[in-house]
């Protein structure tokens, strides 16, 4: 079965840095947009980064200069370099895939079961 195999996430300090990283497992066809979300207790889950099928990164407002996101074996993996983290960055942060399973095929979301990022003292 196909699935989104991630990494990282821990607890690190206000002002720290953390990677993240995901990567497709399984056969497929190609791969879209992949990225990242998040989720806070209590509130939506929300998008912090992604890497679009035209090559381009899209970041969340919040995130913009302090998080990098990166793309490699044609969107099949992508890493999220986290850099000056504050206390508001703690949240599930859940991986995401638009994929195409085989040619002609529909596209499909697919998510990996999520890393918990908390940033705290």
């Amino acid at each position: 079965q196909v699935q989104l195999v991630t990494s990282g996430g821990g607890l690190v300090q206000p002002g720290g840095s953390l990677t993240l990283s995901c990567a497709v497992s399984g056969r497929i066809f190609s791969t879209n947009a992949m990225g990242w979300y998040r989720q806070a207790p209590g509130k939506e889950r929300e998008l912090v980064a992604v890497f679009t099928s035209g090559g381009s990164a899209n970041y969340a407002v919040f995130v913009r200069g302090r998080f990098t996101i990166s793309s490699s074996n044609d969107r099949r993996m992508v890493n999220l370099q986290m850099n000056s983290l504050k206390p508001e960055d703690t949240a599930v942060y859940y991986c995401n895939a638009n994929v195409v399973y085989r040619y002609n095929a529909p596209p499909t979301e697919i998510w990996g079961q999520g890393t918990l990022v908390t940033v705290s003292s």
